[in-house]
C-alpha cells in the first residue's frame, strides 16, 4: 500500500489525475485495509462470502468479499492506466489499443500482486493469503474487473477525446 501511495502521491503534478480517480483509489485502499483488519467470526472481512453463489466451500466460494475486492481494484488500476495512455499517448484515442493494453497492464499487475502474496506466504506463516484456488481465483476477478472498466470506458464514450465526442454530436 505504501508503495502504490508513494507512486501515485509521486506522479500527482504530471499526471493530473481526475478527483474522481483519486476517490476510487482511495476508496481500493480502504477496501483493501479493511479487508484484512476487520474481524469477521474466526476469520478477516476477506474471507466473508457477501453474495452466496456457491456454498462456502474453503477457496473454492464464490463470490467473496477478496473477490470484489480484487475486480474493483484492477478494474481502477485499468481505468488509471487507461487515462494515463490517452493523456501521453494521444494518437492512441479512437484505436482498440487504448482499451486493450490497460486492461493487459493491469491483469499483469495483479499477476504481480500475486507474485507479493507468494512472498508474503513463503516469508510469513500464518498469512492467511490463501493457496492455489485463491490465486486463480484472485486472477480471474483481476481480469473481469480489467475487462469490465475497458468496456465501460469504451461504451458510455468515455474513451473519446472531447474533439471525436463534438464531431459525433453534430451529426
Amino acid at each position: 500500500m505504501l508503495g502504490l501511495i508513494g507512486l501515485v502521491g509521486g506522479s500527482l503534478r504530471s499526471a493530473e489525475y481526475p478527483v474522481s480517480m483519486l476517490w476510487a483509489l482511495s476508496g481500493w485502499g480502504l477496501l483493501h485495509m479493511a479487508g484484512g483488519g476487520v474481524p469477521v467470526g474466526e476469520s478477516v472481512l476477506y474471507s466473508a462470502q457477501v453474495i452466496p453463489i456457491t456454498p462456502e466451500n474453503g477457496e473454492m466460494t464464490l463470490l467473496k468479499y477478496d473477490q470484489l475486492v480484487h475486480a474493483y481494484g484492477f478494474g481502477v488500476t485499468a481505468w488509471v492506466l487507461w487515462y494515463l495512455m490517452r493523456r501521453h499517448f494521444p494518437v492512441l484515442g479512437g484505436t482498440k489499443t487504448i482499451f486493450v493494453y490497460p486492461a493487459l497492464g493491469a491483469m499483469g499487475l495483479g499477476a504481480t500482486n500475486e507474485i507479493i502474496e507468494f512472498i508474503a506466504v513463503l516469508s510469513v506463516p500464518e498469512t492467511n493469503v490463501g493457496g492455489y484456488y485463491n490465486t486463480a481465483l484472485d486472477l480471474v476477478f483481476n481480469a473481469l474487473g480489467a475487462i469490465g472498466a475497458m468496456m465501460v470506458i469504451a461504451l458510455t464514450g468515455s474513451g473519446r477525446d472531447r474533439r471525436e465526442r463534438r464531431e459525433t454530436s453534430r451529426t
